[in-house]
């Protein structure tokens, strides 16, 4: 492949937007016993430091997917990062812990703005025989993001605080920003600009999210169970909404059709649900339960993502070649052997025995990721690149929100509204134990979907 001056621009923009995300959510999940001391938060508050920024990105992630196709991919990236930008300096200002969940909110839809419409820009730049190497690159920079961010949250928090996490973001997004505007141009005048989109199921898609987020967090309640209820319903209304209208945020015919789109996405979904809040428990793990510093608990859990950034180019350049769900279902089985052995973690478990089983699953995830990116970009017209990419963040966010929800529900359960630092570490092992089987059950069925989703077509699909 020729690299062009312009192509290595775009390149650049989307990989160091990709890494500013994960970096965020990794540095500040080592940050997390720090923020609750500064806070007095409780342990399900706490949780909502991580939660609200992926509820907020899961929200708005659809929509962006749909408006990008119809407004204009470039415009709302650039949006995204200067919301991004503004929200991390909130957040480092923030004086209570009502304001850091509320900026990492609006943090969150940056995020969104800036995910979603990332690899769209990528495949319009690049040849269909080419996607499974550049978006390699872009998951690799997010990995690079999850790899650099516990050592560099580790550091920051135990030398200038916790808030300087976020003082380093906001110092990212302000060359992120200058470059969007030097380098990344303007989005072409297409006639589907000129096209509403139906948004009637977007409230009941967003009302849904909400619902059974925060209602998570008030399970064994009445209360909490209600909303539960009353999220999945709340889903199931968008779903049907959308089946029905001429102009929906998500085309469901591409679901229900399109057996390849579909099944990756789920597989996707399952990923990481499995796999998300793996290193929120280990940073407190680590912290609480083998007495680490946060720089040292930062060094444990780097060697997940380093493995990931290392092997994600590769995977993503095997997927070019080889058929995806073969590479895609390796790495999945490779992550549930990862997730039975976190099962049988106790206080005395070696720090070298949990290194080994994150290089692992960073691995497995590694040989998952690129080839299932690349399948879900190439089974969709050129004109649904945004939607596809979209649906594929999507995917992605909402799997990471069950994983913390899946989390959040047995610290709910066992804690009894205490902090994490004064609950017995007794208590503590049983969270994490009964967290990770379930995220062991969830992956197994991530391996069916995965196998089972098809051949992908390498050519380019028509419009």
């Amino acid at each position: 492949m020729h690299w062009t001056k312009s192509k290595i621009s775009i390149m650049a923009i989307v990989a160091v937007t990709s890494f500013m995300g994960t970096f965020l959510i990794s540095s500040v999940s080592i940050a997390l016993p720090a923020i609750e001391k500064s806070f007095g938060l409780d342990a399900v508050e706490l949780s909502w430091v991580v939660t609200v920024f992926l509820l907020a990105t899961a929200m708005f992630l659809l929509p962006i997917g749909r408006w990008g196709d119809l407004k204009g991919i470039r415009r709302l990236f650039k949006l995204g990062v200067i919301l991004f930008t503004l929200s991390s300096l909130a957040c480092g200002l923030s004086g209570s812990g009502f304001w850091l969940i509320f900026f990492r909110y609006i943090q969150g839809i940056g995020s969104a703005l800036s995910t979603t419409t990332g690899p769209a820009i990528l495949v319009l730049a690049f040849l269909p025989q080419n996607r499974g190497q550049v978006l390699g690159i872009a998951v690799s920079s997010v990995y690079l993001g999850l790899a650099f961010g516990p050592f560099a949250g580790g550091f920051l928090t135990e030398f200038l605080g916790w808030r300087y996490i976020f003082f380093v973001a906001f110092a990212m997004g302000v060359v992120t920003t200058v470059m969007a505007f030097l380098f990344l141009g303007k989005d072409e005048i297409s006639e589907a600009k000129d096209k509403k989109t139906d948004l009637k199921g977007t409230f009941f898609y967003m009302l849904g999210l909400v619902a059974l987020v925060y209602g998570s967090s008030f399970i064994p309640s009445v209360s909490g169970w209600f909303m539960l209820v009353g999220g999945i319903a709340a889903l199931i209304i968008f779903w049907i909404l959308e089946n029905k209208s001429t102009m929906p945020v998500i085309e469901t015919k591409l679901f229900t059709r399109n057996r390849l789109f579909a099944y990756s996405n789920l597989a996707a979904l399952i990923n990481y649900s499995a796999t998300f809040a793996i290193i929120f428990l280990l940073s407190l793990y680590l912290q609480k339960i083998q007495e680490l510093s946060p720089q040292d608990a930062g060094m444990v859990l780097i060697a997940q993502p380093i493995v990931m950034a290392l092997f994600s180019p590769l995977a993503g350049r095997l997927s070019d070649r080889i058929q995806s769900r073969y590479l895609a279902t390796l790495g999945m089985a490779m992550c549930t052997l990862g997730l039975v052995s976190f099962v049988f973690l106790s206080p005395t478990t070696p720090v070298w025995g949990i290194v080994f089983i994150l290089i692992w699953v960073g691995l497995g995830f590694a040989f998952f990721s690129s080839p299932n990116m690349n399948t879900i970009m190439s089974s969709v017209n050129k004109n649904q690149y945004g939607l596809a990419s979209g649906s594929a963040a999507t995917m992605r966010v909402i799997g990471q929100i069950i994983s913390m929800t899946i989390a959040t529900l047995f610290f709910a359960a066992m804690f009894v509204n205490q902090a994490i630092e004064v609950v017995p570490n007794s208590i503590f092992m049983k969270a994490m134990k009964w967290s990770f089987i379930s995220f062991s059950l969830i992956s197994v069925a991530g391996i069916y979907f995965s196998y089972n989703r098809g051949k992908m077509n390498r050519e380019e699909v028509s419009d």
